[in-house]
């Protein structure tokens, strides 16, 4: 997307201000998101507890220089270079842009909406499909009014087919949403309860919901819902559908669902008296539902049954609404904080009997949004407890606590959060699985913290669903058939090479990439069985990869007669090799010049046998070089072309970084390199990335500091007032620069930036948090989710990689799902 701000003012209404000839390539909403610059757009958006208008001063020093917003800053005309398109509404104005951009995109257009089960029938699908067609799909739970409109902003026609999920809250959502999205098909997830304090019933929220297939092509759903079925019939009578069911014959799909064992269930579906099977990686009945919307889809965009079957056959865990952890005294705790409705309930029932190990314990919150019988709702709700053999019962909030004589006998009950919390660590919880359900409003995630294994003080926490996720996004670029290798080298980026590896071998990556030797059999020790290619292999480690099947970088004449001298002593028979050439980047590789020696010397052995040619591109980030990556492209193909030649066979041919990925799609060739995009550094045209690390410690102390006195070495700092100060375990030892001293830095505790004062030492540093509430022990955040990586590089003069990869492997990497 190229968009220029007098397009912008154009396409919104708006009067623009200031320089316009600014164009850019991307928006952005949250000042706090890495990526700022002169190429993005920033829309102030404004809501109950949000106004991005008070940090259009900030983005402005971080680069950007694009502004849509609904009043001018005071500061404006002091912003050389900037423009401002202001508008009465920049929710309506982002809205129009997103319109804008659905009416250029020629592909087809799937809506996903529905009361529970839209972001995982959304992934699912996006991964199915994407085997045999260029696909790109909403990301996370972009679902809202602001989360559809940033989702359409990334569609373009590199892609056949955009699958965007649809959520609402309230009448008259839908309609906004419907006029962005414009859906070809529509897929119906099913109907619950959720949000229903805003409705009158069931009914209700169906018709609302399915105001999306006004003007559809298509509705997918079950024929088994009663309530979907009569709306469809009176409110859309011309829509066509195509239904699937358990039960009813006249559905165009018919489903029958067997136990497969080890967690699996087999799915046989009929269509027109022919049938096929697929079998489903999840026990639960909510993932079969979810899986059968996903073959229904497919089925209806003729996509061939053994295609469907396979890709059913591997669907992934999306991250979505119960995460599973590791508690205290052996416990294991399911979390469930998305929908808080008796439907989700009872999906979290069902996940909870497939996962339990020993006795089952369930803390719940009161329904929020649900109208209705209140008696009648918890007397429905104590019996789907005891129905589901649940051991302990722990509710919280007045309306499970009024209610409390319909549940068993020794369920326990608490008015807030706050009682139950101070009462947890009195009751005893041990090997037992405990299902944690309920309203975010209750801030349950109190509770969990209680009773979830402790954690060390100072850690970089690694939000392995954030990584997979970039993994995704830059996975939904590739073409059908190219491969993927994943960059490991230093410690992962600085996030755990072994812990990243396993986990992306999991989700389907096939080759991994180190610097060096070692880096390699630590990946062999923890298990990893995909080939692994090191990059700077020297004469001292060819024994060493070889007994650990590693596969070398070849760059030089010497470094070819090194490994192939090896190869000859151990009688290895065509072990593969990667043929690096330097076309431009001028580090390891190949001088084109040096191919016809190289051949003669392959040519005349069989010990060694080439898998892949592949270089290193030198600016592919930037477009003042494109001309510069253009001629790198064409020197690895030419290269390429002349080796196959003489040599008689063809070897795989890979060149694009991150970046590249991101910028020439057409010079993906056979294989792409994610590194630093994997760990959500970077930004990337149509990919939206997770940040994965938060660097987080806790405060050790609190004093008070005296009008006059310094802090730190070099007795600087010193203030004309007294002071309190925290005291930080964390110094530049731990990868904290010194240039964050004395002011520069800052860190984020107790909900509030705080700068970091005096010179920072070895394994410590100080902070000012004079006038707020900060006990020993608070969390103290480096960087993460309320500082960006980003800013704290700008801070110090440096890249985020840096930072990352200077945090030392003695800080504990915790592994989380977030």
């Amino acid at each position: 997307m190229i968009i220029g701000a007098r397009e912008l003012a154009r396409l919104t209404g708006g009067s623009l201000t200031g320089d316009d000839t600014l164009s850019v390539t991307g928006v952005m909403i949250d000042s706090r998101a890495p990526g700022a610059g002169a190429e993005v757009l920033f829309i102030a958006l404004r809501g109950p507890n949000h106004d991005g208008h008070k940090f259009t001063d900030q983005l402005y020093a971080r680069g950007v220089r694009l502004f849509l917003v609904d009043t001018l800053p005071a500061s404006h005309g002091e912003m050389t270079g900037a423009a401002f398109v202001r508008v009465t509404d920049t929710l309506e104005a982002l809205q129009c842009l997103a319109r804008w951009r659905r009416e250029s995109f020629r592909g087809k257009v799937i809506a996903v909406t529905g009361s529970t089960g839209k972001t995982i029938v959304k992934e699912w699908l996006a991964g199915v499909m994407s085997t045999v067609k260029n696909v790109i799909r909403s990301p996370k739970s972009y679902n809202s009014q602001v989360g559809v409109a940033l989702s359409l902003m990334n569609i373009d026609d590199r892609y056949e087919v955009a699958v965007i999920e649809a959520g609402i809250s309230k009448p008259g959502e839908m309609e906004r949403l419907a006029r962005m999205i414009r859906p070809d098909t529509v897929i119906v997830t099913n109907i619950g309860d959720a949000h229903g304090e805003n409705f009158t019933g069931r009914e209700a929220i169906a018709a609302e919901k399915l105001r999306l297939a006004a003007g559809a092509g298509l509705v997918i759903c079950s024929a088994d819902d009663e309530i979907i079925r009569k709306e469809l019939a009176s409110g859309y009578p011309d829509t066509p559908l195509f239904t699937w069911s358990f039960s009813h014959t006249d559905a165009c799909i018919s489903v029958k669902v067997a136990e497969n064992g080890e967690g699996s269930q087999v799915l046989r579906c009929t269509i027109a008296d022919e049938s096929f099977e697929a079998v489903i990686p999840f026990a639960d009945h909510a993932s079969v539902e979810n899986a059968v919307s996903v073959i229904a889809c497919c089925l209806t965009e003729k996509i061939p049954e053994e295609v469907i079957a396979k890709g059913i056959s591997e669907l992934p865990v999306v991250a979505m609404r119960m995460e599973t952890k590791r508690g205290i005294n052996g416990c294991t705790l399911i979390e469930d904080y998305y929908n808080s409705d008796p439907a989700s309930l009872g999906m979290a029932l069902d996940f909870l009997r497939t996962h339990a190990r020993g006795q089952t314990t369930l803390i719940m919150s009161d329904f929020r949004q649900i109208g209705g019988d209140e008696k009648r709702l918890y007397k429905g709700v104590a019996s789907a407890v005891r129905n589901a053999g649940i051991d302990r019962f722990i509710g919280i909030g007045e309306a499970l606590s009024r209610n409390g004589a319909e549940f068993p006998a020794g369920s326990l009950f608490y008015g807030t959060t706050s009682e139950c919390a101070d009462a947890i660590r009195s009751l005893q919880f041990r090997d037992e699985t405990i299902l944690i359900k309920g309203a975010r409003v209750f801030g349950l995630e109190r509770i969990s913290g209680l009773l979830v294994k402790q954690l060390h003080k100072t850690r970089l926490e690694i939000n392995m669903n954030a990584v997979v996720h970039n993994l995704n996004e830059f996975r939904h670029l590739l073409k059908p058939g190219t491969g993927m290798i994943a960059m490991v080298k230093a410690f992962a980026y600085g996030s755990g090479s072994a812990e990243i590896a396993s986990l992306l071998e999991y989700n389907g990556v096939r080759y991994f990439a180190v610097a060096y030797a070692d880096e390699g059999v630590a990946l062999r020790e923890e298990g990893i069985t995909s080939p692994v290619m090191v990059m700077n292999p020297d004469e001292s480690v060819m024994e060493l990869m070889i007994n650990n099947n590693l596969e070398p970088e070849i760059y030089s004449i010497e470094s070819f007669a090194a490994f192939a001298s090896a190869a000859r002593r151990y009688g290895l028979l065509h072990y593969p090799v990667h043929i690096k050439i330097d076309t431009g980047m001028h580090r390891l590789g190949f001088d084109v010049n040096d191919l016809d020696e190289l051949a003669g010397r392959l040519a005349g052995q069989q010990h060694l046998k080439v898998v892949s040619m592949f270089s290193h591109l030198a600016a592919s980030d930037d477009p003042a070089h494109d001309d510069f990556t253009h001629r790198q492209a064409r020197l690895l193909t030419g290269a390429a072309g002349k080796l196959q030649k003489a040599l008689g066979y063809t070897f795989r041919l890979h060149l694009l970084n991150s970046s590249g990925i991101a910028r020439f799609p057409e010079y993906q060739f056979d294989m792409v390199r994610l590194g630093i995009g994997l760990y959500g550094i970077g930004r990337y045209e149509g990919v939206t990335l997770m940040n994965t690390g938060r660097f987080v410690t806790s405060v050790s102390q609190v004093r008070k500091v005296p009008a006059g006195d310094p802090v730190s070495y070099g007795c600087r700092g010193a203030s004309d007032h007294d002071r309190q100060i925290a005291v930080i375990p964390v110094g530049y030892a731990d990868g904290l620069s010194r240039e964050l001293g004395d002011g520069k830095g800052i860190l984020f505790i107790r909900g509030r930036r705080v700068p970091i004062i005096g010179s920072i030492c070895m394994d410590m540093c100080m902070a000012d948090v004079t006038g707020m509430d900060v006990e020993s022990g608070d969390e103290a955040e480096v960087f993460g989710a309320n500082i960006s990586i980003d800013e704290v590089a700008a801070l110090c003069n440096t890249i985020p990689y840096e930072i990352l990869t200077s945090i030392p492997q003695r800080v504990k990497r915790i592994y989380v799902n977030e």
